[in-house]
């Protein structure tokens, strides 16, 4: 039985927003990108069978704690400013939930040198394109959206999602390049086959030749509670790799 991302979005923020406070599990400093300061939000609107984060994204309720923006802001440059950062970012669960608590951190990094990274899975951004209007007002920022995997049956398998949500990610890269938003896409190729990553290419490449030639490609981490998970779902990647052999390139 599938599920709609929207509805669950509905449903989750109910748990994880708070007006504009959003729960929050972790924040830490990081040697992705280069050396980032972050915070691991709780809550998601997928349900990815490889996510790092599904034991605070399955229990909200009990999970983590709610902070407003200006708290966030806060403790993200106090982190980067510390280790002499030059970015920071929001990660664990989808960012996206509270757009107006998303859009307060962003003006508030915005009066800084900081550049904000939003990883973002792009459902929301998809299906409502006047949430990429209201981030392209942000010039330091940069977006990566995150495709689970390369076709809709493919992405269904899993998140465990309805199949057309699948295009929903491709439009979010449409709908911040028409708005002017730095943006890439990654796409988690752990689960597939090279046929299947040359036809996203194209589609990418119908969107904007911009997107085919800058693709991010993930692939699993196969940390202990990621391989319960995997193992329960009976999927197993075709490439992962383990926690202490991650390639420098996927840093």
């Amino acid at each position: 039985m599938t599920y709609d991302p929207i509805e669950l979005t509905k449903a989750v923020n109910k748990v994880v927003s708070r007006g504009i406070q959003r729960k929050y599990f972790r924040f830490r400093g990081g040697r992705w990108y280069g050396g980032i300061a972050t915070a691991d939000c709780v809550g998601c609107n997928l349900r990815c069978v490889f996510c790092w984060g599904w034991y605070a994204r399955d229990r909200a309720n009990s999970i983590g704690k709610f902070y407003n923006p200006n708290e966030v802001y806060d403790r993200l440059i106090s982190i980067a400013k510390r280790r002499r950062y030059r970015q920071v970012r929001l990660s664990g669960g989808e960012p996206t939930l509270n757009r107006e608590h998303l859009v307060k951190l962003l003006e508030l990094v915005s009066q800084t040198p900081f550049i904000f990274i939003l990883e973002t899975n792009g459902i929301l951004i998809g299906w409502d394109k006047s949430y990429a209007r209201d981030l392209a007002k942000f010039p330091n920022l940069h977006v990566r959206v995150s495709i689970k995997g390369t076709n809709p049956k493919e992405f269904s398998r899993l998140t465990g999602a309805n199949p057309d949500a699948f295009y929903l990610q491709l439009k979010a890269l449409e709908n911040l390049l028409d708005e002017g938003v730095s943006v890439h896409p990654a796409v988690m190729l752990s689960f597939s086959d090279e046929k299947s990553y040359k036809n996203l290419i194209s589609m990418l490449r119908e969107i904007d030749r911009s997107l085919a030639e800058d693709v991010e490609e993930e692939y699993v981490f196969l940390y202990p509670h990621v391989v319960k998970k995997l193992r329960e779902a009976k999927i197993w990647p075709r490439i992962a790799y383990t926690p202490n052999n991650i390639p420098e390139e996927l840093i």
